[in-house]
């Protein structure tokens, strides 16, 4: 089948422009999930009526969101803990994991973490599974969230050691549990 050079020239054009990416990571999708999901706008502000967007649990298993979840870290390994910050300078717990959510889950999350605190269902500690948020209290007026990434390791943007996987069970991590949210 021959395509014209000016109807190439489009296509080539809407691919190179962004057409269907997200300005961060990449979307660990196969084609068929893609045409199967709703598309999130990349560069509005994220909404957080969930009604409109793709509920991942839905077409994929705990195994699927595990590798997604596992691209997320390999892209976000080591970036530094910022206050404030969302991008590959520097990003805070709540950020990364509305960065998480959305880019690698295609669910938008909040922005704070007391924000996602308040968000999804409420769960008990022992029934915490893979991409479930866990929240710690690290201090009078601080808190701070990960992303489960199976029944004992979580994901998140650490404070000394920026992005990495910790254990639930690690005893700083034991002594500040707050709670756990099902987003998915």
């Amino acid at each position: 089948m021959a395509i014209n050079k000016g109807a190439f020239l489009i296509l080539l054009f809407l691919f190179v422009s962004g057409c269907g990416t997200v300005e961060r990571g990449t979307i660990p999708w196969e084609e068929e999930s893609v045409a199967a999901s709703p598309s999130l706008p990349a560069s509005s502000a994220p909404e957080t009526d969930t009604s409109t967007t793709s509920d991942v649990s839905n077409t994929i298993g705990d195994s699927q969101i595990q590798e997604f979840l596992q691209l997320a870290y390999r892209d976000w390994k080591g970036i530094p803990y910022l206050l404030g910050g969302s991008d590959y300078n520097g990003i805070d717990c709540s950020a990364f994991m509305q960065v998480v959510f959305e880019d690698y889950l295609l669910k938008i999350i909040p922005r704070t973490t007391l924000e996602q605190l308040q968000a999804g269902t409420g769960i008990k500690r022992n029934e915490t599974k893979t991409g479930d948020l866990v929240f710690f209290k690290t201090g009078n007026r601080s808190y701070h969230v990960g992303v489960m990434i199976n029944r004992n390791e979580f994901l998140h943007a650490s404070t000394t050691e920026g992005v990495k996987i910790s254990e639930l069970s690690h005893p700083y991590w034991d002594e500040t549990y707050l709670a756990a949210r099902r987003m998915l």
